[in-house]
């Protein structure tokens, strides 16, 4: 990984996370250099929202001097160094809001400017509704296949988006429906829903939603979902039948194992090389009061008995050097959906390229294999028929 902070993984990861999205490393210098080696949260809140502003200025005037794709890459830029420094902020922290509204302004007129082919979408959800980016497959099929992706723990639509996963499938005619589900992006921070433990709730509301379209096979809707996406996804997939596969990108078997484990790492970590407020985002995220609360909740959160009810195609990958989640977590949950009609395990080496937590570190080898298999699965109906 890109080691711009040297020893500091909490702020190489974001920037890696910047990069893998299309951030220009001579901005993200400019950005980082007058920081030092072990920046405060808000000095980096406060850099990172200089250069976006500089960015929507500059896209300002290429927009009214009628140069549009211009501006929309100025602001595709500028969302993502709004969304980056907004993520590594504390619960309340009042610049946030500001500065995750102007990430999705930028981020909205970077799609409108540039004409991309991608929808902003409501998913119905009891009394309320989810947001999403729907992202066509390219061809002419009347009714390609689609997969609803899910967010992890603190990422939102717009950095998955960015990641090219959505472009990967649109090119092999697979379209793509990326959701804010609760605890994540516009549901968490401005509609106010917090996470939850079933999360076939929301995934059964995407694929219902998907159905009342008409514009997809409702015979090939895939579920799939990175970091923390790695447990909601594979939840949805042993408890919504309906779903014709599943990807889990960074495999979470155990989140409430792996909650106790980092607490005892944390405690044994320097504060400026820790994840800067992790439990009060984690509290935040899911709507518990306290630490003693959350690992009640999060105890809840493991796929040991579920995984064993997930019937259709299914691939597990993981990188071999995941500084967040063990690599062991991928080899038990491969061993564990044991009724999969076709699953797979892929452990992305140095060979292959990222290695690191979701590929942040070089991300491309990763977003184009599971495009890969997805299209590959999707290919014939035969192994999607025997997983329902």
């Amino acid at each position: 990984m890109f080691e711009y902070f040297p020893g500091n993984y909490v702020w190489n990861l974001s920037l890696n996370l910047a990069l893998s999205q299309g951030a220009a490393i001579g901005e993200v210098d400019e950005a980082c250099r007058p920081l030092g080696p072990d920046p405060t949260t808000e000095e980096f809140f406060t850099s990172w929202c200089t250069l976006a502003r500089r960015l929507v200025d500059l896209a300002d005037a290429d927009e009214a001097r009628g140069h549009h794709l211009s501006a929309a890459e100025r602001h595709r830029r500028a969302s993502i160094y709004f969304l980056t420094a907004e993520r590594m902020q504390k619960h309340g922290y009042a610049p946030r809001a500001d500065a995750y509204r102007a990430g999705l302004d930028s981020f909205r007129k970077a799609i409108t400017l540039g004409r991309e082919d991608c929808e902003f979408v409501e998913i119905p959800y009891g009394e309320e509704s989810l947001p999403g980016l729907l992202v066509r497959a390219h061809g002419n099929e009347f009714q390609p296949p689609i997969v609803v992706h899910l967010n992890g723990l603190d990422s939102t639509k717009e950095m998955i988006y960015g990641t090219g996963i959505a472009r990967e499938y649109a090119r092999r005619g697979i379209s793509t429906l990326i959701v804010d589900q609760p605890s994540s992006g516009e549901s968490l921070r401005l509609r106010g829903m917090p996470g939850i433990v079933e999360s076939e709730r929301y995934g059964t509301a995407c694929l219902d939603y998907l159905l009342s379209r008409g514009d997809c096979d409702p015979d090939r809707i895939g579920i799939a979902g990175w970091s923390l996406g790695g447990y909601f996804a594979p939840r949805v997939a042993a408890y919504e039948p309906r779903f014709a596969f599943c990807v889990a990108w960074g495999a979470i078997y155990d989140w409430g194992a792996l909650q106790r484990r980092r607490q005892q790492q944390l405690a044994e970590t320097p504060a400026e090389k820790s994840v800067p407020h992790f439990w009060e985002h984690v509290l935040w995220t899911f709507g518990q009061t306290s630490i003693e609360e959350l690992a009640r909740f999060t105890a809840r959160m493991n796929l040991v008995e579920d995984s064993a009810r997930i019937r259709m195609p299914f691939l597990v990958l993981h990188g071999n050097n995941d500084r967040q989640v063990p690599v062991e977590m991928a080899r038990h949950q491969y061993d564990a959906a044991v009724t999969s009609v076709r699953r797979e395990l892929k452990i992305m080496t140095e060979h292959d390229g990222g290695v690191e937590h979701v590929a942040a570190d070089n991300i491309t080898p990763t977003t184009t294999y599971i495009a890969d298999w997805v299209a590959d699965v999707t290919s014939t109906r035969s192994d999607l028929q025997a997983g329902s």
